[in-house]
């Protein structure tokens, strides 16, 4: 059963419909899109490891040069000395591609010796005399690298330490490191594309067995409802075939039962259309005036219950249909209709003095429905309850809320036995013995559109004597107003 559906909040608004989806597509992106998202964090990657690669053996010898330097240094006379055997840019010669800047501080930041443009160590937590430390500093703009060590020559006084520090620029490592991150990235550029067309090629031969697939329902014919065999599809495929072919079963289940339903529907309309066939061709041969219009009152009986059966038929393929528009809900009075479809109906009540009243809590009861299909229902419970009640009966319909919304219909008329209760919601059954001419499809609507609102519906005895009492019970959602308290029978004149 079709669910309902909210009413648009703009009249005639186009609707947006989701764009087609490839899962060829699909997949593709969802295994390219981390590839291209991880490309660049592993350049990142490469150029910091590389970068570590080409500190480790730089490192080494600038950590080997404050070595060199530091066996120099000495305490002559209560302050640090450099004892250079050789000039000191001799031992510490530049290249082509670096400079080289070295120093040697004493406990007061004085420089003893080198270059002062290089900015005083930072003092560690803890220092061992062996130990070689490394930081990242400019000199002259440029980036150098620095390793520094600190040195106690005097046991008496360890709280006189004097530094050496050696500075290299980075021209060398920057140069290597980037040697590295080439040689790493340029296969990459070669790998990254070749790997698409294979997850191409993949991709393509995955979803060779989904083609062929497409192309085995394509060529049924349109009648062939038969399920598909789910072995002979992929498994990731055969719950979606499964499920496809519980559908084709419901299809076929529904299109049998709109055969039979137009097979039933012709054989009734067949019945009052024969009838008034057989009274034209008899008031056709007529030539008495009063036998005459017997005739013509007779035909046009057959043709009110043929409109009726047509109206009735009509009002059934309207609740079965599943055009979304017919779906549409809003909120909707159900005090209001029940006493729209009373009003309606009390000149056909006065005819056979029938007490036809409408009972309504103080609080309007307002739920979530179609209109038009809500009027369907109220009409046909009420049309029945009124059609099977005997001259001076009473009829009632009632809105209540009980913990949920509830529509009730009581009459005092035959009532309907246990056996026949649950039958008379089928198409064309009708109770016999009953003595009422209908076309059997009252109640089948009634339930039809109860079951599109979520709503069940129930046949019970009247508990105040004779008769039957019909009761629609709506899901709690649908409640609008506050819980209602009984009111009294309003009857209508």
């Amino acid at each position: 059963m079709l669910p309902l559906r909210r009413k648009p909040e703009k009249a005639g608004a186009a609707r947006k419909t989701a764009p087609p989806n490839s899962l060829f597509g699909e997949i593709l992106d969802w295994m390219l899109a981390p590839l291209l998202f991880l490309w660049p964090i592993s350049i990142i990657v490469t150029h910091n490891v590389a970068d570590s690669i080409a500190n480790q053996p730089y490192d080494l010898a600038l950590a080997d040069s404050v070595r060199a330097l530091a066996r120099f240094v000495v305490i002559d006379e209560g302050r640090a000395v450099v004892n250079f055997p050789a000039p000191p840019r001799a031992l510490f010669r530049a290249d082509q591609d670096d400079a080289v800047y070295y120093q040697v501080a004493d406990w007061r930041g004085v420089t003893v010796s080198g270059d002062p443009e290089i900015l005083p160590a930072p003092l560690p937590v803890s220092i061992d005399g062996e130990q070689i430390f490394f930081r990242d500093e400019l000199i002259h703009g440029e980036d150098v690298r620095i390793a520094y060590r600190f040195l106690r020559l005097d046991p008496a006084r360890p709280e006189l330490l004097v530094v050496v520090q050696v500075a290299e620029t980075r021209n060398k490592r920057t140069d290597l490191a980037s040697r590295v991150v080439t040689g790493v990235l340029l296969p990459q550029f070669a790998i990254i594309p070749l790997a698409v067309i294979l997850v191409w090629v993949g991709l393509s031969r995955g979803i060779a067995p989904l083609n062929r697939l497409q192309s085995l329902i394509r060529r049924r014919r349109p009648t062939d409802l038969s399920p598909v065999a789910p072995g002979s599809v992929p498994e990731e495929v055969r719950p979606l075939i499964v499920a496809f072919n519980d559908m084709m079963v419901r299809l076929e289940e529904n299109l049998q039962a709109q055969q039979r339903f137009i097979a039933d529907a012709a054989h009734q309309m067949r019945t009052p259309l024969t009838g008034l066939k057989m009274q034209a061709d008899l008031a056709l041969h007529e030539t008495d005036p009063v036998q005459l219009r017997e005739s013509l009152t007779r035909i046009a009986e057959s043709t009110d219950r043929a409109a009726h059966l047509i109206n009735q038929l009509l009002s059934l393929a309207r609740a079965e249909a599943s055009f979304e528009k017919l779906y549409t809900v809003e909120p909707v009075s159900l005090d209001a209709v029940v006493r729209e479809v009373a009003l309606e109906l009390y000149p056909r009540a006065q005819v056979k003095q029938i007490d036809l009243g409408v009972e309504a809590g103080d609080t309007e009861l307002v739920i979530e429905g179609n209109p038009v299909l809500l009027r369907e229902m109220v009409k046909n419970l009420v049309d029945n309850a009124v059609k099977y009640t005997p001259h001076g009966g009473r009829v009632t319909a009632r809105t209540r809320f009980a913990g949920s919304p509830i529509l009730e219909v009581e009459d005092t008329g035959p009532g309907i036995p246990d056996v026949d209760r649950e039958r008379v919601f089928e198409r064309f059954y009708r109770v016999l013995g009953s003595g009422v001419d209908g076309s059997g499809l009252g109640l089948p609507i009634v339930r039809e559109i109860a079951e599109l609102h979520r709503a069940t519906v129930t046949l019970d005895a009247n508990p105040a004597g004779q008769g039957t009492l019909a009761r629609v019970v709506f899901p709690r959602s649908n409640l609008q107003p506050p819980p209602i308290v009984q009111g009294d029978h309003d009857p209508l004149g």
